[in-house]
This record gives C-alpha cells, structure tokens and sequence, in this order.
C-alpha cells in the first residue's frame, strides 16, 4: 500500500464520547499527514419515517458536528476541517465515505451500542469491509507512545508495516515490530521478520526500530505490546487466516482488545 494518505481522513461522529475520541484523533492525523479532514454523521432518521418530522433531529445534529469541527481545530489548529452530514444508516454511510478517503477514523462504540460490547457493529462494518485503511478508537492515545505493527511475513502484514513505519516517522516516534511464533523463535522467524522490515526500515531511517521475537500466540504477543502504544497496526488477515474470513483471529482480538487505538490494514489487490 503508499505509504503516505493518498485522499482526506474521514470521521465518524455521532455525539458520543468514544466518537469525540476519534475526532481528536483524526484531526491530529491528517495535521500529520497534511491532510483535510472531513467529519460525516448519518442521519438514518429520514428513512426511519419519525412522526413529526425531522427538523427538530437535524438541527442537533448540525449542532454535533459543529461541535465536532470546534473539537477538531483545538485539537489540530490549521487543518482544514469539512463536515458532512449524511442521509443514510452509519455503517452504510461511512464504507461509502471510505471509497475515496486515505484513512477512515471511527470509535469503537456509538450512542447506539450496548455497554457490555467492546466494538459495535460500525466499528466492526468498517474494520471489515472498508476499502481503505480504519483506525477503530477505543481510548486517547499515549502521546507519546511507540507505534507497534504486527509481522507474520503476510501480504496484509506487509502493508501493515508500510502504513507503520510511516505513521513512525509521521509522528516522530519509534517502532516496535512484534513477531508471536506460539512456541520457540526459530531462524525461519527471525529471517522472516528481517525480510519484512529491511526494505521499509531502509527506506525510513530515521525511524528507530525495535524488534520484539515472543514465544506467545501473536494475539497475546500484540496485545501485551499495545498497552502504552500510540497506535497498533495490524493486517487484516495474517497468514494462517481462512481466505473467506475479511478480519483474522489477530485483527479481531486488536479491535476488541488493544489498549490503544488499532489502525487494520488491508493489501492492495492486484
């Protein structure tokens, strides 16, 4: 994949908490990456057919994200901040945004979600489904945190270190490159690795890199890492992943589980 945001970052926002989370973090993501940042809500309440009429419901939603562009120029003072608020259910809305965007930001729950749940149904529509990199926000960052990005040697694990290495060198932080072998670390993994990382390492140098071989299972070897991490990036789909599965057991486990917020990244096709 580019390793540089090639369309504007794209947010969702519903007036939750955990979105407001994701705004801030998107704001200061596309300052970063000098990108405009676009912040969309869906607004499902036309086609649900309310009694009475929409008005009252579309004037707070302005209101929201308002609020939400405000937020977002506290946060990132000079980026360019456009709002959109869109007739149609979230997931729906939000997959059709990421068609043209270079990243797609969302929390991992919304006013909707059920408080018992550790990733609602958006988080899990776009971790699955977007056409372009998500970053699933359940928590603030560390600021400044390492980047952690995990390494199978997978098509999917290798965009993921691209993306890494340039969110590394973007915010100015290191990188902690994790291998989970689930049992002895052998030649075969640490050959593995080195071939992973030596063409991107050489290509950010000023990206200081540490490379961490765990005997755990990869889930368990991440998310260990992930607590006191930035952000954690993972390939959608690892290499001992069912092809008909869109996220793999790693992804998965990082969505629901990651201490910090977790960037899912798919290879390029073709």
């Amino acid at each position: 994949m580019s390793l540089s945001l090639q369309g504007p970052v794209v947010v969702g926002f519903d007036g939750s908490e955990c979105s407001l989370l994701a705004v801030d973090f998107a704001a200061k993501e596309a300052a970063w990456h000098e990108r405009e940042l676009r912040i969309v809500h869906a607004f499902i309440w036309p086609i649900m057919r309310v009694p009475g009429g929409t008005a009252g419901l579309r004037q707070q939603a302005e209101g929201w994200l308002r609020d939400a562009a405000e937020a977002a120029l506290a946060a990132a003072p000079g980026v360019i901040v456009t709002t959109g608020l869109i007739t149609g259910a979230a997931g729906a809305v939000l997959l059709d945004a990421g068609r043209t965007a270079g990243l797609l930001v969302v929390g991992s729950r919304g006013l909707g979600g059920f408080g018992r749940l550790l990733l609602g149904s958006v988080g899990a529509q776009a971790a699955s489904y977007a056409p372009c990199p998500v970053v699933i926000v359940r928590e603030a960052p560390a600021p400044d945190g390492p980047v952690v990005v995990g390494v199978d040697g997978s098509a999917a694990s290798e965009a993921a270190v691209g993306f890494a290495f340039a969110e590394a060198a973007a915010r100015d932080v290191p990188l902690v490159a994790v291998h989970g072998a689930d049992g002895e670390v052998g030649d075969y993994e640490r050959h593995l690795l080195a071939e992973s990382l030596g063409g991107f390492a050489a290509r950010f140098p000023e990206v200081a890199l540490d490379i961490r071989y765990s005997e755990r299972k990869a889930p368990d070897a991440l998310l260990e890492a992930s607590a006191g991490a930035c952000l954690l990036a993972v390939g959608s789909r690892g290499r001992g992943g069912f092809k008909g599965l869109l996220l793999g057991s790693v992804s998965q486990a990082a969505v629901q589980y990651a201490s910090c917020p977790v960037a899912v990244i798919r290879p390029e096709e073709g």
